[in-house]
């Protein structure tokens, strides 16, 4: 493979990774509020939220290793793997490795929510919301790329989706059911009045 076409690879690869975990966070958002319309029955947004989860988890693979074998950086295993321990722009790279750790959390509690509970899970999961912010200042701050008119759109683009997704939770979208019930339920256990 040529160091070209490595360097294209890990851009691209890189900024559609963005672009689908910027989706995942805004469907994450909508499936935790059970959002749904006549065309959007609830459980689609939970189904196409783990279906892009799973394919941005792929470029974001295909991102680190040719990031990691470009023969231009030298990066190797360890800068993938310790944050700040690369040579090569130290505290950008640093950050994208800390992004990817905990994107790595998600993932694998994930895989076994059924075994360590619901409720460890949702902690965990709540890293993701830290993950993808650590992910975009990663991206701004490294490759040269990283501020052309394009890849300034394409962030501009995600950050503002994301923005409106959190945005509308915490303003407009109804209250989750079961966590409404949940409270009323604690509330009679401890004699509280609803």
């Amino acid at each position: 493979m040529s160091d070209q076409l490595l360097w294209y690879t890990t851009r691209s690869a890189g900024a559609v990774t963005l672009v689908l975990l910027s989706a995942v966070v805004v469907l994450g958002i909508t499936a935790r509020t059970r959002f749904s319309a006549a065309r959007w029955p609830r459980f689609l947004s939970a189904a196409v939220h783990n279906d892009l989860a799973l394919l941005s988890l792929v470029f974001l693979a295909l991102h680190i290793v040719t990031a990691v074998v470009d023969p231009f950086t030298h990066l190797g295993v360890v800068a993938a793997l310790v944050p700040f321990g690369s040579y090569y722009r130290t505290f950008w790279l640093g950050l994208g490795t800390i992004a990817f750790e905990l994107i790595l959390a998600v993932v694998v509690t994930s895989l076994l929510r059924h075994a360590i509970g619901v409720r460890m899970w949702r902690c965990v999961h709540w890293l993701a919301y830290f993950a993808w912010p650590i992910a975009v200042v990663h991206g701004a701050g490294t490759g040269t790329d990283a501020w052309s008119w394009w890849m300034v759109g394409i962030t501009v683009v995600c950050v503002g989706a994301v923005a409106a997704a959190a945005l509308w939770r915490l303003t407009a979208a109804p209250r989750d059911p079961l966590e409404a019930e949940r409270r009323a339920s604690t509330d009679r256990a401890r004699g509280v009045a609803p």
